[in-house]
């Protein structure tokens, strides 16, 4: 299908950058002309595919996989570009008939503090309204990307499935050491209780790095973001239409660590 123009939902001067809609669903401007491309890209039955809705935790994960796979060190990743090694394919929706698929949710709440850090932050989208407005169109389904809901209800239909993987952001904090052992049976790779126990502390090494260093943006990747930002009635409001559009699903995340 052909690329179209779409009209932004915005703020009228606030976001200047239109989506254009590629499939049905609404994307950035920094991803025009590459969706043909996409689409066509081989396929190896070999490839592992790492799939998320946006600030799901994607580059986190990147870098936990490859440790995982490689048997790499923190320090080895940490003088790599981790996109050469698992590139990233900005594309609406993969599809699940590919070989192995590592699926990640993030709660949204936390989610969407980051993604309008994010939109604040990029040039191209240049978003400069309030938090409540882009809190609004997230729960309205007018951001990039589609909707966060229908995305992540998808793939948790498919959790039982032997080629996906449905892991939880929170659970990199929570109970890392069950993540590293699901991830190497996925993988298909093989550690002694002493290597599997090394690469546990490499990963929470790793999630420390990329979480806690004085360096980094306040908050990124914490969880619990959103108590900083959501007022009572936006949590309120968020809560009814978290009910009403993931009612039927039991998926469900844990919002308090």
């Amino acid at each position: 299908m052909a690329e179209s123009e779409a009209e932004t939902p915005s703020t009228p001067g606030e976001f200047e950058s239109k989506y254009f809609e590629y499939n049905g669903v609404r994307l950035p401007p920094f991803c025009r002309g590459k969706m043909e491309e996409i689409a066509n890209f081989p396929v190896r039955d070999s490839d592992v595919w790492i799939v998320t809705y946006p600030k799901s935790g994607t580059g986190l994960l990147q870098e936990v996989v490859y440790l995982v796979s490689q048997g790499a060190d923190p320090d080895e990743i940490g003088l790599m570009n981790i996109d050469e090694q698992l590139p990233v394919l900005e594309y609406p929706q993969p599809g699940l008939d590919i070989i192995k698929v590592i699926y990640m949710a993030r709660n949204p709440k936390d989610l969407v503090v980051s993604y309008y850090q994010f939109h604040r932050s990029l040039r191209t989208m240049s978003y400069r309204g309030t938090f409540q407005e882009f809190c609004r169109r997230f729960m309205n389904d007018k951001l990039g990307y589609g909707s966060w809901f229908e995305h992540v209800q998808e793939f948790w239909e498919h959790h039982m499935d032997a080629n996906v993987l449905f892991l939880k952001y929170e659970d990199m904090h929570k109970d890392l050491a069950t993540m590293v052992e699901q991830l190497v049976r996925f993988l298909g790779v093989s550690y002694d209780k002493a290597q599997l126990e090394s690469m546990v502390e490499h990963c929470h090494q790793l999630i420390d790095q990329c979480c806690n260093a004085e360096a980094l943006p306040v908050g990124r990747g914490r969880v619990g973001l959103w108590k900083d930002i959501f007022t009572v009635s936006m949590n309120e409001k968020f809560d009814l239409v978290y009910k009403q559009k993931m009612g039927k699903c039991d998926l469900t995340f844990d919002f308090y660590l």
